[in-house]
C-alpha cells in the first residue's frame, strides 16, 4: 500500500511546531509519534476507515495516520448523525472512529463481502453541498500529494510559515489549507471557532498567523467583526475560494493587504480536482478582480464547446475542463465503486468560462444553473450579479417554468420580483422571491442551494400547512424559517401535535425531523404512505393517563399512570431540551410550561368563581408541598399535583444547569449526568420527608419523584447496548426498592414495577407499527393527554351518578371514555382559539396562511388522524 508521502515524513521536520490549538501545541516529532501508533494500531491490511471530520486533534491524527498506514479514508461531516448513518450504510467502512458522549470511539464492523479497495485509492470527500446521500469524489495518494504540493509552490509556502484553520476539513478546501502547509513543515493554528466568537482576531494576532483562507462568506464575516481595522503584523498573504467572491470585496482586500506589501490570492477549485484548479497571479487581482486566473502548477485548463471540441479562440464562452494529476479516479455511490481504477481522463467542471486574450480564464456561468423560459435562457450567476449591483444579496435558483430569488436585505418581495422580471426580461408570472432572514449556507459557508431549489419545487399548499402548524404549535413565540423544533425549545406535547400535522401534510415525516430547519421541512415534498408507525412514548403516554382514569374513576390500586408519566417527563427533557439547557436558553427552555399552565390557570380561575376564594397554593404551584387546604379552598383538588410537580421539575433541571460542573459533564456524556443525579435523587427521597414532614402529601413532592425523571432522562440517552443493559438493570433494582419502602403494598408494587417494562419499551423498542385505525384513536389521545388529566375531573363529578346504577365494569368503562370526551374537547377548544390569534401573515417562502379553521372542522380533522406518523414519531 502506497502511503501519502507527507503523511509519511512528518518525523523529518522534528521539534518544529506543526499544530497550535487554544490549549497547546503539537511538534511535528510529537504528531509523527501519535500518527504511527495509531497507524500501527490500525494494522497493515488497507481498511476504508471512516472519520468524523471535526477540527480537533483527534480528527486529523486519525486522518494522517490512515494516510501514513497506506489506507482509504473517507471524512464525514461533524454533527450531522443522519448523514453519518447513510455514509456507513451505503459505504460500510471497516473501521468508524467518531466522537460520542464527548469521547473518541473506535468502532469495526463485521467484514462483508466486499470487493478489495484499488490499491491507489486513498480519500473520499464528499462534493459541496452533498450529505450522506451526495456525491463521493474518489481521490489517489498521489492526487492529494501533488495538489498540495503544487498548493504550496504557487503560495510560496515554507516552514517558517503558519496558517488559520477554521475551514471544516471535510470540505477539499479546508482539506488542501492543511495538507499543503505539512507538506512544507509550516505549522496550523487550529482555530476551533467561529469568526464572529470574541477574542477569534485576537487569536489569530497572537498565533502569529501568516496567511489566512477562507471562503465569500468568510470575507463577509470579516467585515463585520473589523478585521480591517486590526493589525496582524506577521500576515504575509490571504487566499479565497469556493465560491465567487464579489469583485467589490476582491478590490477591497486587495488594496488593503497590497498597502501594507501582502497579498490576495483569488482561487478556483473542485472537490473533484483534490482542491485546487486555478489561482489568479496576486500582481493581476487588482486588475482582474473578476478571473480565476491560470491553472496551477502541473495543471492545464482549457474550454470545450457543446459538441466537445476545443475552444482556441480567446472571447468565446464554452464549458471549463482542467487535466492533471489531482483529478479524482471518479464517483462512487457504494463500496463496491471503490474497487475501480480510474474512469476520468479529465475533469469537466460545468462551469462556463471565457480565455481573455492575456490568458486568464474567466467563469461567465454555471452549465446546469441555467433556465430556458418562454424561449429565453437565463444564466441564475448573472441574475444574481444583477441584484447584487442594487444591494440585493440573493440566491437564485429556477427551472424551465419559474426563477426564484431568496434573498436577504430590506426589500419587499414585490420589489425584488420587479428587479427579477427586468433582469431576465421574463413576466411577473415567471418570477418569485423569498424574504430570509440570513441565505442559507452549508458548513463551508457556501450558498445552501439545494434548499432554496426545495423552495421552488415545494408543494405550496403542503409548505404553508407546515410553517402554520410551527406558528400555532408555538405562539406567541415568533418562528423563523431557520428554526426548528428542537430550538425553538420543544416538548412531547408538541411535538405529538407536530407529528400529527407533519403526518397529514407530509405523508411520512423525514427521520430526525425535530431537528430540521421549518424552510426544510416546509420545501419537502409528500412522501409515499407506509406502514403506520409510532413512538412507544405515545403509546405509553396513552397507557399511562388511562390507568390516571381508571384509578380516579374506580378506586383501584392503579396509580402508576402519574408515575409514568413523570418518567415520561425526564425522556421528554432528554430528547428536547438538552441543547437549550446546555446553551442557557431558559426562555425557551420554559416555553412548554406556559403551555401547560394556561389551560391549568382557566380552570383554576374557574375554581375560583365557583368557591369566591382564590386557591393561592395551587396558584403559586406549592400545594404538593403541603401549603394550602382543600377544605379552606385555598387549594386544588389534590389530582392536580402533577402540574406543581411538572414546574418544579423543570425549574430544578434549569438551575442545575446554572452550575458549569453540570454542563460540562452533560456535555461530555448526558448518561452519566442521568445516573449522577439519579443517586441524589434517591438521596432525597429518603432525607426529603425528614427534612419536610408534610404528611400524606409526600408522595406529590418532587423528592419522591425525582427518580422517576432522572430514569427517564437516561433513557432518553442510552444509545449502546451496555447502556441499555446497565440502565434496566439499575431500574429494576431501584424499582423495587422504592416498592418495599413505599409502603410495601399492591399498589406500590404495582405503581412501581410497571416503570421497568415501561423504560424497558423505551430502551429496546423505540417505535412501534400499528394499524392506521389504532393510530387515529392513540395519536390524538395523546396529544390531548394533559388537557384529558385535567379535564377528566368534572366527567367523574357530572356523571357519577348518572353511572351509579350500571355494573361496575361498565361504569368505569364509560367514566374514562367521558373523562376522554372532556379533555378532547378542551384540547380542541384551546388548539382553535390560538389557531384564531395566530397573525395571518406571509411565511418565510412567501406562501399565505390557509384560513383559521373552525373548532368543528378542527375536531374532524384531529379525529381522523395522520395520513402516516413515520419512523419520526
Amino acid at each position: 500500500m502506497a502511503a501519502v508521502d507527507f503523511a509519511r515524513r512528518l518525523a523529518d521536520h522534528g521539534a518544529a511546531p506543526a499544530l497550535a490549538f487554544a490549549w497547546g501545541s503539537l511538534s511535528y516529532a510529537a504528531l509523527a509519534r501519535r500518527v504511527d501508533r495509531l497507524a500501527t494500531r490500525m494494522g497493515t491490511a488497507k481498511k476504508l476507515v471512516a472519520v468524523e471530520a471535526t477540527l480537533s486533534r483527534q480528527t486529523i491524527v486519525t486522518y494522517l495516520a490512515a494516510l501514513r498506514g497506506g489506507h482509504a479514508v473517507l471524512l464525514a461531516p461533524a454533527g450531522d448523525p443522519v448523514g453519518w448513518h447513510a455514509l456507513v450504510e451505503r459505504f460500510r467502512p471497516d473501521l468508524l472512529v467518531r466522537r460520542a458522549d464527548g469521547r473518541w470511539r473506535w468502532e469495526t464492523l463485521a467484514p462483508g463481502n466486499h470487493p478489495a479497495l484499488h490499491p491507489d485509492l486513498a480519500l473520499i470527500l464528499l462534493t459541496s453541498g452533498s450529505t450522506g446521500t451526495g456525491k463521493a469524489v474518489r481521490l489517489t495518494g498521489s492526487a492529494v500529494a501533488t495538489n498540495a504540493r503544487a498548493i504550496a509552490q504557487y503560495l510560496g509556502l515554507g516552514s517558517d510559515d503558519r496558517g488559520a484553520l477554521f475551514l471544516p476539513l471535510h470540505y477539499s478546501y479546508g482539506l488542501s489549507v492543511l495538507n499543503s502547509h505539512l507538506a512544507v513543515g509550516a505549522s496550523l493554528f487550529v482555530t476551533g471557532g467561529s469568526i464572529l466568537e470574541p477574542g477569534f482576531l485576537d487569536a489569530l494576532q497572537a498565533q502569529r498567523c501568516t496567511n489566512i483562507a477562507g471562503v465569500p462568506f468568510s470575507f463577509e464575516l470579516f467585515e463585520s467583526v473589523g478585521f480591517r481595522n486590526r493589525a496582524f503584523p506577521d500576515l504575509r498573504f490571504m487566499t479565497v475560494a469556493g465560491g465567487r467572491l464579489a469583485t467589490d470585496m476582491v478590490q477591497r482586500y486587495h488594496g488593503h493587504l497590497a498597502a501594507g506589501g501582502r497579498r490576495l490570492f483569488v482561487m478556483y477549485g473542485q472537490t473533484e480536482a483534490t482542491a485546487r484548479i486555478a489561482y489568479v497571479p496576486p500582481a493581476l487581482v487588482g486588475q482582474r478582480p473578476d478571473c480565476i486566473g491560470v491553472a496551477i502548477p502541473g495543471g492545464e485548463l482549457g474550454l470545450v464547446d457543446a459538441a466537445g471540441r476545443p475552444i482556441g479562440v480567446p472571447g468565446i464562452e464554452g464549458e471549463l475542463v482542467y487535466r492533471g494529476p489531482n483529478v479524482m479516479l471518479g464517483y462512487a455511490e457504494s463500496r463496491s465503486d471503490l474497487a475501480r481504477g480510474s474512469d476520468t481522463e479529465f475533469l469537466c467542471t460545468g462551469d462556463l468560462a471565457v480565455r481573455d486574450p492575456d490568458g486568464l480564464y474567466r467563469i461567465t456561468g454555471r452549465r446546469r444553473r441555467m433556465s430556458k423560459i418562454a424561449g429565453v435562457r437565463i444564466g441564475h450567476d448573472a441574475v444574481e450579479a444583477n441584484l447584487a449591483r442594487s444591494g440585493i444579496a440573493a440566491a437564485v435558483v429556477g427551472n424551465d417554468s419559474t426563477i426564484l430569488a431568496a434573498y436577504s436585505a430590506s426589500c419587499r418581495p414585490d420589489e425584488v420580483r420587479t428587479r427579477l422580471a427586468a433582469a431576465t426580461g421574463l413576466a411577473l408570472a415567471h418570477v418569485r422571491a423569498v424574504e430570509v432572514d440570513t441565505l442559507p449556507r452549508l458548513a463551508t459557508g457556501k450558498v445552501d442551494y439545494e434548499t432554496v431549489r426545495r423552495w421552488l419545487e415545494a408543494d405550496g399548499g403542503s409548505a404553508a400547512d407546515v410553517v402554520d402548524a410551527f406558528r400555532r404549535a408555538f405562539w406567541p413565540h415568533p418562528v423563523a424559517a431557520g428554526d426548528s423544533f428542537v430550538t425553538l425549545g420543544g416538548d412531547s406535547l408538541r411535538y405529538l401535535e407536530l407529528s400529527l400535522l407533519l403526518g397529514r401534510h407530509l405523508g411520512r415525516p423525514p427521520h430526525g425531523w425535530e431537528r430540521m430547519s421549518i424552510a426544510e421541512l416546509a420545501a419537502r415534498r409528500p412522501a409515499r404512505r407506509g406502514a403506520e408507525t409510532i413512538g412507544t412514548d405515545i403509546a405509553i403516554r396513552v397507557l399511562a393517563i388511562s390507568m390516571v382514569l381508571v384509578h380516579h374513576a374506580s378506586g383501584w390500586p392503579l396509580a402508576t399512570g402519574s408515575a409514568t408519566m413523570m418518567a415520561l417527563i425526564g425522556y421528554s427533557l432528554g430528547r428536547f431540551q438538552l441543547d437549550n439547557l446546555l446553551d442557557r436558553r431558559l426562555g425557551r427552555f420554559f416555553r412548554p410550561l406556559l403551555g401547560v399552565l394556561l389551560p391549568y390557570l382557566l380552570l383554576l380561575a374557574g375554581f375560583a368563581l365557583a368557591w369566591q376564594s382564590v386557591p393561592w397554593a395551587s396558584l403559586f404551584l406549592v400545594s404538593n408541598l403541603g401549603f394550602g387546604t382543600l377544605e379552606q379552598h385555598t387549594m386544588l383538588p389534590y389530582l392536580y399535583w402533577f402540574v406543581e410537580a411538572y414546574a418544579q421539575t423543570l425549574l430544578f433541571w434549569a438551575m442545575l444547569f446554572l452550575l458549569p460542573p453540570v454542563r460540562r459533564l452533560a456535555r461530555e456524556s448526558p448518561f452519566r449526568l442521568g445516573l449522577v443525579l439519579l443517586l441524589v435523587a434517591l438521596l432525597a427521597r429518603f432525607v426529603g420527608p425528614e427534612l419536610w414532614p408534610i404528611g400524606g402529601r409526600t408522595i406529590f413532592a418532587p423528592w419522591w419523584l425525582l427518580p422517576l425523571v432522572c430514569l427517564g432522562w437516561c433513557a432518553a440517552f442510552a444509545d449502546t447496548a451496555g447502556r441499555r443493559g446497565l440502565l434496566l438493570a439499575v431500574t429494576a433494582a431501584v424499582m423495587v426498592l422504592l416498592a418495599y419502602v413505599g409502603g410495601n403494598w399492591t399498589g406500590s408494587w404495582l405503581r412501581y414495577g410497571l416503570q421497568v417494562p415501561v423504560i424497558a419499551c423505551l430502551l429496546y423498542r423505540p417505535r412501534l407499527a400499528i394499524p392506521v385505525w389504532l393510530a387515529r384513536i392513540v395519536v390524538p389521545v395523546a396529544a390531548a393527554s394533559f388537557h384529558i388529566y385535567l379535564f377528566h375531573y368534572f366527567a367523574n363529578e357530572l356523571l357519577k351518578s348518572e353511572f351509579a346504577g350500571l355494573p361496575s365494569p361498565l361504569a368505569v368503562a364509560l367514566l374514562v371514555l367521558s373523562g376522554v370526551g372532556f379533555g378532547l374537547a378542551a384540547y380542541l377548544a384551546q388548539k382553535a382559539l390560538i389557531a384564531g390569534m395566530t397573525p395571518r401573515m406571509a411565511d418565510p417562502a412567501g406562501w399565505r396562511w390557509p384560513p383559521v379553521h373552525s373548532l368543528a372542522r378542527a375536531g374532524r380533522a384531529w379525529l381522523s388522524g395522520p395520513r402516516s406518523q413515520g419512523d419520526a414519531a
